[in-house]
C-alpha cells in the first residue's frame, strides 16, 4: 500500500528528472555539432517536444540547431514551430541555408512563413531557390491566408483524362522519392487532348478539372484501361477565393479529407484538406484573442525581443488611460454624494463589472455572427430585437441579487433599490451596446474583435458610475 501511495510523487519526479535531462541533451547536441546525433535526438522526441525545448534555448542556440540539422529534418522543426517563431529562425539564417531549409517544406507553410518575413528577407530566400519554385510560392503568397488559394496545397498528384492505370502506375514508381511526403488519397484529372509523355512526367497539375480517382480504385483498376473511365466525374471543388468561413462550412457539413481548388477557368491549382481548415481556423482564433486582449500587430511570443513585446501591449493600454479618466469624470460630479454615502464606492465597481462582462457576451456574438455571415453590419433592428429582452431579464435578475447583497450587508432598503436598479439598468444598456457596437465598427471598417471592448468597457462604466450616482442623489434622504 506505501509503495501505491508513494507511486504519483515518484513518477512526477521521474518525469521532471527526464525534463532536465531533455535540456540538458539539447544543448549537449547543440555544442557537439553532429548532425547524426541531432538527428537521432530529433526522432526521439514526442510530437511537439521540441517546440517547448526550443522555446527555452537562446535564439543562437536555436540557429546552431537547425544548422547541425539535414534539410528534411529542419524542416520538420520549422513545421512544427509557432508560425511567428518559425519565421523568426529563417529570417536570422543565411538566404542560401534558409532557402535549402525552405525546398522541404510544404507549400502552404511556405507562403505563411513569406508572410511573416520582411521583404528583403523574403525577396532574398526566393532568390537563392529555383526559378520554378519560387514562381510557384509567389503564386500561393498572392492570396489571402485565409482563402482557398492561400490554404491550399500543391503536393498533389494530377494525370490527363487520356492516360491509362498503367501510365499513372509507371509515374508514381518512378518518382516515389519525390511523392513520399504527399499526402495521397485520391488522384485528380485533368482534361487534355493526349496522354502524358511518360518520359518527362512527375504529376501534371496543368489543366482543367474534370474528375476524381481514389488511389484505392487506381491500384485495384485492371492494367490498360483510362482514368477516365474510372473516375468520379464531376467533383465537387472550390473556388481559390473561397474564405475560411465559407470552407469551414463546407467540410462541417460533409466528411471530406480534402477539395480541390480551381481557379476563375475550372483550372486545377490545389488542393485544401479537412486539417489545414482545422488548423486555420484555430489560429485566426488566436489572432481575434489577442484582438480582444488589447495585443496589437500580430502573434505575440515571449522569445520575442522586448521592445516588440512592449509596444504591442501599449497600443491599446494608453488609450485606454484616456477612456479611462473619461469614466472617472463622472465620480468628480457627485463628490458629494459619494462622500455622504461611503458605501456606494463599494459597490461602484461591481456595477460596471458586472454589466460589462453582461455587455462582453453580447459583443463575443454579434461579432461571432459577422464572421459567420449570419448578421451584416446594417442589421441593427434585428440584432436589437433580439438582445433587448434578453438584457432586461438578466438585468432584473442580477439586480435583485446585488440589491438583496447590498440590503443584508447596511440594513438598508434605500441602498438595495439604488445598487439593485442602477444594475437592473446598465446590464439592459451593456447587452445593448454589446451588441450593437460591433455592427457600427464593421460598418466603418474597423476590426470589431479589435476595438469592441476597450469602447463598451469605458461606455458601461460611464453609465454605471452615472446610474447609481444619480440614482443615490435622488435618494440621498432615505441613505443617510
Amino acid at each position: 500500500m506505501n509503495d501505491l501511495l508513494q507511486q504519483p510523487e515518484e513518477e512526477t519526479v521521474a518525469a521532471t528528472a527526464e525534463s532536465v535531462d531533455e535540456w540538458e541533451r539539447l544543448r549537449l547536441v547543440i555544442g557537439a555539432g553532429d548532425a547524426a546525433d541531432a538527428h537521432e535526438y530529433l526522432h526521439s522526441l514526442p510530437p511537439g517536444e521540441i517546440t517547448r525545448l526550443l522555446g527555452r534555448v537562446s535564439p543562437d542556440e536555436q540557429r546552431a540547431f537547425l544548422t547541425i540539422l539535414g534539410d528534411e529534418d529542419a524542416a520538420r522543426v520549422i513545421e512544427a514551430l509557432p508560425e511567428l517563431q518559425a519565421a523568426q529562425l529563417m529570417g536570422a539564417l543565411p538566404a542560401g541555408e534558409a532557402a535549402t531549409i525552405f525546398d522541404f517544406i510544404h507549400s502552404d507553410v511556405q507562403a505563411d512563413l513569406l508572410d511573416q518575413l520582411s521583404d528583403e528577407q523574403s525577396a532574398a530566400i526566393l532568390g537563392a531557390l529555383p526559378e520554378e519554385e519560387a514562381k510557384s510560392i509567389r503564386f500561393l503568397a498572392a492570396f489571402h491566408r485565409d482563402s482557398a488559394g492561400g490554404l491550399m496545397n500543391t503536393e498533389y498528384l494530377a494525370y490527363r483524362e487520356a492516360n491509362s492505370v498503367d501510365d499513372v502506375l509507371n509515374d508514381l514508381r518512378r518518382f516515389a522519392d519525390d511523392y513520399a511526403t504527399y499526402n495521397v488519397q485520391y488522384l485528380y484529372v485533368v482534361s487534355s487532348a493526349e496522354a502524358i509523355d511518360d518520359s518527362d512526367h512527375k504529376g501534371d497539375s496543368e489543366g482543367r478539372l474534370v474528375g476524381v480517382l481514389p488511389l484505392r480504385d487506381l491500384v485495384l483498376a485492371p492494367r490498360g484501361r483510362r482514368i477516365s473511365q474510372m473516375m468520379i466525374r464531376n467533383p465537387i471543388s472550390v473556388d481559390d477565393s473561397m474564405t475560411l468561413d465559407s470552407l469551414q462550412h463546407l467540410f462541417d457539413s460533409r466528411s471530406l479529407f480534402g477539395l480541390p481548388v480551381v481557379d476563375a477557368n475550372d483550372m486545377l491549382v490545389g488542393v485544401v484538406r479537412r486539417s489545414d481548415i482545422q488548423l486555420a481556423s484555430e489560429q485566426q482564433a488566436g489572432r481575434t484573442f489577442l484582438r480582444f486582449a488589447g495585443i496589437l500587430g500580430g502573434e505575440e511570443l515571449r522569445s520575442l525581443p522586448l521592445k516588440t513585446r512592449c509596444g504591442r501591449r501599449l497600443s491599446w493600454l494608453s488609450i485606454n488611460i484616456v477612456l479611462n479618466i473619461i469614466a472617472a469624470s463622472v465620480i468628480s460630479m457627485y463628490e458629494e454624494t459619494l462622500s455622504a454615502v461611503i458605501a456606494l464606492a463599494v459597490f461602484l465597481p461591481m456595477v460596471s463589472d458586472m454589466s460589462g462582462c453582461s455587455g462582453n457576451q453580447a459583443v463575443a456574438v454579434s461579432t461571432r455572427e459577422l464572421v459567420l455571415g449570419v448578421i451584416k453590419p446594417g442589421d441593427y433592428l434585428h440584432v436589437f430585437r433580439k438582445e433587448v429582452l434578453l438584457g432586461l431579464l438578466n438585468g432584473i435578475a442580477l439586480g435583485i441579487l446585488l440589491g438583496i447583497v447590498a440590503y443584508v450587508w447596511k440594513g438598508t432598503p434605500a441602498l438595495g433599490l439604488v445598487v439593485g436598479g442602477a444594475l437592473a439598468a446598465n446590464t439592459l444598456i451593456a447587452v445593448c451596446l454589446g451588441a450593437l457596437i460591433p455592427l457600427l465598427l464593421k460598418g466603418f471598417k474597423v476590426d470589431p474583435a479589435l476595438a469592441s471592448g476597450p469602447i463598451l468597457t469605458t461606455l458601461t462604466d460611464m453609465c454605471g458610475f452615472f446610474l447609481v450616482l444619480s440614482f443615490a442623489q435622488l435618494m440621498l434622504p432615505w441613505l443617510t
